[in-house]
């Protein structure tokens, strides 16, 4: 007899909720799993409902440090910046997440695993191409992909209906009129009312961050120092607390940032399946660590070396956004940025106000500036007479293309 067992990404809301009890009527035995990455959930409720439903069991895992050290960190040691703005906070989760679901597929024998995720979103590939990398032979069932699923469910009032016939319990209070995720990376807030990308969002829609108008006025100076291009201490320079651990480091970066209106991002973006979708981002802490990278890699990283990375911070933007973080390609990029971040070494020093995380001063012990060389008021060891035979050599080019370009005017 075939093993009917499967995981499900479960996170106590309606859809999963009703993706839960479904299965069960399908004549599957569910065990619920909840990784914890930093939402603000309460677990337990969500584990007393997903078992009231009839779940066989509930795994809630803690991810909050591994998701902090081993995809965070990675992802911000290449500044990864999908389409040049978004901080990737939903993207970066999503592996984390799924190992951890597919590990309990195997240590549970389960033949499945399934997801609440949409057909028209970035996160059904995610997960499933994640399933799929991890376990070649899993099987996955999403809901919103199969037919029978499709033709129970035609709305959210079908569900409501569903619920209330095998008393799920609902929310009782009035759901937000737009959708998010939320982790220790960022919120997310999408569709619904923020569909029409003319329409301002509305200032109650931001929840980790107070808007920057009303963000103190007085500048909050920190400091960040990195090892390798991992952050390894941040100190508030006007209260003196310092904070090293990995996860406790991370999450005061989120504090500052939040104080101070750093993190919020409204954009158009590409979705991997070509739809376009509005999203309106708070990434506090993230904001704040991506700008310190970036002035530190200035003074401590060698120019082509530079130049070769931002070719490759794209591409790894891309493959995060679009699922492939378990695959060759990104096994082989990282190789590339790890070795580029041996000499990011240093710290930086930053003002966080009023919505921006200002980098104000720098130093390493790998830096390449030398003072010298660069005054305008010392020759520093530079014959400045050299530069008349360098410019001279890149100009043979230049005279040679303008005067083809004249010469077939005529």
């Amino acid at each position: 007899m075939e093993n009917k067992k499967v995981v499900l990404a479960y996170s106590g809301g309606l859809d999963t909720s009703i993706i839960l009890k479904w299965l069960i009527e399908k004549g599957f035995e569910v065990i619920a799993f909840i990784g914890d990455v930093g939402q603000k959930e309460d677990f337990l409720k969500a584990k007393e409902k997903a078992l009231k439903i009839g779940a066989s069991k509930v795994y809630i895992e803690d991810l909050k440090r591994e998701f902090v050290t081993d995809f965070i960190f990675p992802a911000f040691k290449a500044n990864a910046l999908y389409e040049g703005r978004y901080l990737l906070g939903t993207s970066i989760a999503r592996p984390v997440i799924a190992k951890h679901q597919i590990d309990i597929a195997i240590k549970e024998n389960a033949n499945y695993v399934s997801h609440g995720a949409t057909g028209k979103g970035n996160d059904q590939v995610r997960f499933e191409l994640a399933y799929y990398a991890l376990k070649p032979d899993i099987k996955v069932l999403a809901p919103w992909k199969m037919r029978e699923f499709l033709n129970d469910f035609k709305g959210r009032s079908d569900m409501l209906d569903y619920a209330m016939k095998h008393g799920i319990p609902v929310t009782a209070s009035k759901s937000k009129p737009y959708s998010e995720d939320d982790n220790l990376l960022h919120i997310s807030h999408e569709a619904g009312i923020l569909e029409d990308p003319a329409m301002e969002c509305a200032e109650d829609v931001y929840s980790r961050t107070v808007s920057p108008e009303k963000s103190p006025d007085q500048a909050t100076r920190i400091s960040i120092t990195f090892k390798d291009g991992i952050p390894v201490q941040v100190e508030n320079l006007d209260t003196k607390e310092v904070k090293t651990d990995p996860l406790e480091l991370f999450q005061f970066l989120n504090e500052l940032g939040s104080c101070n209106g750093i993190g919020r991002l409204d954009m158009v973006e590409n979705r991997f399946i070509g739809i376009k979708s509005r999203g309106v981002y708070e990434t506090p802490g993230g904001t704040i660590l991506h700008a310190a990278h970036l002035d530190l890699e200035g003074i401590a990283m060698d120019r082509e070396v530079m130049r070769l990375r931002d070719m490759l911070t794209a591409k790894i933007s891309e493959l995060i956004y679009n699922g492939f973080w378990f695959s060759p390609e990104m096994d082989f990029l990282m190789s590339a940025i790890n070795k580029s971040q041996e000499v990011i070494d240093g710290t930086v020093i930053l003002k966080l106000y009023k919505g921006t995380a200002y980098p104000v001063a720098r130093v390493s012990d790998s830096s390449l500036y030398d003072q010298d060389i660069s005054s305008m008021d010392k020759e520093g060891g530079y014959d400045q007479m050299d530069s008349q035979g360098f410019i001279k050599v890149n100009a043979i080019r230049l005279m040679a293309h303008h005067k083809i370009m004249k010469k077939n005017k005529k």
